[in-house]
């Protein structure tokens, strides 16, 4: 088979491409940069931005089946940024699989697309899409999910979505390091009251879901449908913070902020920055100070039954596995 993945060069893209090189498919990859560690692996490389249509689509010719990693993500940005890259991008991809007779579109969404500003625990798949949204990324991701998956056809182009949750592991760019930094700074504080529960996912799980549902797909199982992707477990938040802060020797936070106060300095602070047109991101925006006082985890069922889903990487074996990796390099 033979497949392109969008985003290849990213931290769950890498972790697909890796996945499908060692099942012996034909990969080729689509992004903004070059990428000589994956060429050196046999994988080409189409290089484009995702929210250009004739890109896209010469990287899809010749293709049997699309996972649809690129995206752009954050808590802070224009929301133009946002739906060229989610939204505009995703049609893109629709329109040149439609176009170069792509059959499977594997498309990577987010539990983010469910969200209402309260508590999900234990919630499936039967779930609306979420109102409110307090951040660009989330939207656009909703919206970019109804597109892929309204463009099911069984006969022509089979799709589902996949919603992993807080990916991370070794060579995580975003999520830890984040967490990390603001504690050594000693900026990072606990949100709420320090007992809500969360999804995460392993990177390597992440990737095997998407293999997962390319077979299903191209077994005709799944298409039409969005999965939650987990480890299958989820942890307390605060605790399992405090614990990798401890194994990398550095202080977890102690101080705590209340969930209400937090999410108006949230407000105020988007208000400023949007304002003044500072730099940067703020250091507290009011969806960040939802996602760290909730309860944010969701039942993977549907995912085990219809994908054969089940984590190779325990949240243990991870955590020992990047400690392990942060010590040696930092």
């Amino acid at each position: 088979m033979k497949v392109l993945v969008t985003g290849g060069g990213g931290f769950l893209g890498r972790a697909v491409v890796r996945r499908l090189v060692a099942r012996s498919y034909d990969v080729s990859i689509f992004g903004r940069s070059v990428q000589p560690e994956l060429e050196r692996l046999g994988v080409r490389v189409h290089l484009g931005d995702i929210a250009d249509p004739h890109a896209v689509r010469e990287a899809c010719r010749g293709i049997d089946a699309v996972v649809h990693t690129a995206a752009k993500a954050g808590i802070w940005g224009s929301r133009e940024d946002f739906f060229s890259t989610n939204v505009v991008g995703t049609r893109n991809v629709l329109r040149a699989c439609s176009a170069e007779g792509v059959r499977i579109l594997v498309h990577t969404s987010t539990p983010s697309v469910v969200y209402t500003g309260g508590s999900f625990e234990g919630a499936d798949e039967t779930l609306p899409y979420g109102h409110g949204f307090t951040c660009h990324y989330a939207e656009s991701k909703a919206e970019a999910e109804q597109l892929a998956l309204s463009a099911h056809d069984a006969e022509r182009l089979r799709v589902c979505a996949l919603r992993p949750h807080l990916i991370w592991g070794v060579g995580d760019p975003h999520l830890l390091p984040r967490v990390i930094d603001r504690a050594r700074r000693g900026r990072l504080r606990i949100v709420g009251d320090g007992n809500n529960m969360v999804d995460i996912t392993h990177v390597e799980n992440a990737a095997l879901a998407h293999v997962l549902a390319l077979d299903a797909l191209e077994d005709g199982r799944a298409g039409g449908r969005a999965y939650f992707i987990s480890q299958g477990e989820p942890v307390a938040l605060w605790p399992w913070i405090a614990g990798l802060l401890t194994s990398l020797g550095i202080a977890p936070p102690s101080k705590r902020i209340g969930a209400v106060t937090a999410r108006r300095m949230g407000s105020v602070m988007e208000a400023l920055w949007g304002l003044l047109s500072l730099r940067g991101e703020p250091p507290m925006t009011s969806f960040t100070a939802v996602e760290l006082a909730h309860s944010h985890w969701f039942d993977i069922g549907a995912a085990r039954r219809d994908l054969g889903y089940a984590p190779l990487v325990s949240t243990e074996q991870g955590l020992s596995e990047y400690v392990k990796d942060w010590l040696s390099h930092g």
